[in-house]
């Protein structure tokens, strides 16, 4: 049994998106349009020099283009930190007291929480405003007055 160009080139496609699938590498997706685009020129009767340059141009052009648009995105900032993530951050809590390790437990959202002051200046019980959470510890600060 003898295999046509385009059904190799169709196999490849499907053996890289099954692969991307199985790795979450968007990189291999793009390289499997380069493969797509191959099997098209191929239906096309193209040669196989001809497969080979759409298909090289295709993938390598799509990969070049992903990689340019995310390095123009930007970085975003870390979960613990990033109030799009963590609706915590930005909220008020009232601290009774702080321990003299530095440590203070608080009541945010009905439950009790561990926080660690991270503001500059000594810790003082009043008004705080959550500037990360790490783990189950609120990290506070003090609140803009």
């Amino acid at each position: 049994m003898t295999w046509s160009a385009s059904t190799l080139w169709w196999l490849i496609t499907g053996v890289l998106v099954v692969v991307e699938l199985a790795s979450g590498t968007i990189y291999l997706l793009m390289l499997a349009l380069g493969a797509a685009a191959g099997a098209l020129a191929a239906h096309l009767g193209l040669a196989i020099e001809g497969q080979l340059l759409i298909a090289s141009l295709v993938g390598g052009g799509a990969v070049a283009l992903w990689h340019w648009r995310r390095a123009r995105r930007p970085v975003a900032l870390p979960a613990s930190i990033n109030p799009a993530v963590n609706l915590d951050i930005g909220s008020a809590v009232l601290v009774p007291a702080w321990q003299a390790d530095g440590s203070a437990r608080v009541g945010h959202r009905g439950a009790g929480w561990d926080a660690r002051f991270v503001g500059s200046g000594p810790a003082m019980p009043g008004l705080h405003v959550i500037h990360a959470v790490d783990g189950n510890c609120l990290l506070l600060d003090r609140a803009a007055h």
